[in-house]
């Protein structure tokens, strides 16, 4: 008895020594600082390159514009470097980049519109954003503290849906807050809040979702008293947003709660059901909703004002100015996708990025969003906890979403749906949430590299 326990406790020390001397996982906070510079360096030299070719001088503003968005940039590395050290280094490089060639454009905008700037107002919001980011890595110890307000989200959520009812329509939408000269857009904090209830909600009931409940030909259903609380909430979301005449965010609600409940469920079937109901939704509201009818028919017929002779409409201005750019692009202030029109800095700016880019340059920029998304699905993957895992799939899909909706809608692909494309269009609430979802992948992502003391590749 007594080799037996001697045998037991050298086998428990031998242990507890593997676990002492488990690595960790590189940090690689120094290769993050090395692309955040080099992410400021490209955007400055947009910067610079829209001025040379607008005007033949470098902007007086170039050092304010680098200067400004290198320390937004520095003060958020700090912030990862100190409170998620194991974080993704690649995220916030991806966001810095996207936000700095944003801001490149807009400018570059602004100087064919000099009555209606939009860049300051636009630097202003990512520093709003970027200080958000900040509080969330900072204040927010773990992503699992989120599970506990699941049903506080949704609530929230529900609210900020149903405020612009009472505002009046913008450009045939009701989705804005307009309040003395001051405008915010709630459905863009909605989707985040949704997003964290779909994942707290998914994954408590996820056993019962995936192993209770009927059978509807191959497919089999959930309970109703299980899956019926999360599709109320759903339906009333959308419900909401198609009063408010917002398809395009009504879409991403549903993408959003069709992929989260796959990946709950573990059933493929539920990805053919979304998309028969999201044709047939699409079909319905196309048909009896004037506005979308409208938008319907102009994706259908793109060149029919032309040939009625009234001129080309947007979506017309905007396959011109892909075509215009060709494979490398006319150059960074050489374009003339302002002949879009009223919405080209926001619904748009993708034309603008080719024309001006390219193919090349567009492709590059699609890159990045894949990168980004790519990152959040692989830190959600690496986790063990159903919420984390549900959580980050579910904020990477909301970028994968919005950037197939949008490039979608401005190449002809789908009909028009009026959404911002992250980080690049004008809209304040769209970058401050952007960098919201950026900072709570960062932070699950740090969660995702600590487990058990393994990297993710």
């Amino acid at each position: 008895m007594a080799d037996i326990a001697e045998t037991a406790g050298t086998a428990h020390t031998a242990v507890d020594a593997l676990v002492t001397v488990a690595p960790r996982p590189p940090r690689r906070r120094g290769i993050e600082c090395a692309l955040i510079v080099l992410a400021v360096l490209l955007s400055v030299y947009g910067y610079c390159a829209v001025g040379l070719a607008h005007d033949g001088t470098v902007p007086p503003g170039t050092v304010r514009y680098g200067a400004g968005l290198g320390l937004l940039a520095l003060l958020a590395h700090g912030a990862v470097r100190l409170r998620a050290p194991y974080a993704d280094p690649l995220l916030l490089p991806i966001a810095v980049l996207l936000n700095g060639m944003g801001l490149v454009l807009i400018y570059r905008l602004d100087l064919d519109t000099p009555g209606n700037r939009a860049a300051p107002a636009q630097l202003y919001w990512s520093t709003v954003g970027v200080a958000l980011f900040i509080a969330v890595v900072v204040l927010l110890r773990h992503h699992r503290v989120l599970q506990r307000y699941t049903y506080l989200c949704v609530a929230a959520a529900l609210l900020l849906l149903t405020l612009p009812i009472f505002f009046p329509a913008v450009n045939g939408a009701r989705i804005w807050l307009r309040l003395s000269g001051f405008s915010i857009q709630p459905g863009e904090f909605a989707k985040v809040l949704l997003a964290v209830f779909f994942a707290g909600y998914l994954a408590a009931n996820r056993h019962a979702l995936a192993l209770t409940g009927g059978r509807a030909g191959r497919l089999r259903l959930p309970a109703g008293r299980v899956l019926g609380p999360v599709v109320a909430v759903w339906l009333l979301s959308v419900g909401v947003l198609v009063l408010e005449r917002d398809l395009g965010t009504s879409l991403l609600f549903f993408g959003l709660f069709v992929v989260l409940l796959y990946v709950a469920t573990g059933r493929t079937g539920w990805i053919a059901v979304g998309l028969v109901l999201a044709v047939a939704g699409a079909l319905a509201v196309g048909w009896l909703e004037p506005h979308v009818h409208g938008r319907v028919t102009d994706w259908l017929h793109p060149f029919a004002s032309i040939e009625a002779g009234r001129g080309a409409g947007q979506l017309a201005q905007s396959l011109f100015a892909f075509a215009a750019g060709g494979a490398l692009g006319t150059g960074l202030g050489l374009g003339h996708s302002v002949l879009i029109g009223f919405a080209v800095k926001s619904d748009f700016i993708l034309a603008t990025a080719g024309e001006e880019l390219g193919l090349a340059g567009l492709s590059a920029l699609f890159l990045m969003y894949a990168l980004l998304v790519e990152r959040g699905y692989r830190a959600g993957l690496a986790l063990r906890d159903p919420f984390g895992r549900l959580l980050a799939i579910g904020l990477a899909s909301i970028v994968a979403l919005q950037v197939f909706v949008i490039a979608g809608g401005v190449t002809g692909l789908i009909p028009l749906t009026g959404m911002a494309m992250p980080f690049l269009a004008q809209g304040g609430s769209s970058v401050v949430t952007n960098w919201i979802i950026v900072a709570l992948l960062i932070r699950i992502s740090d969660s995702a590299r600590q487990c058990h003391g393994t990297a993710v590749p």
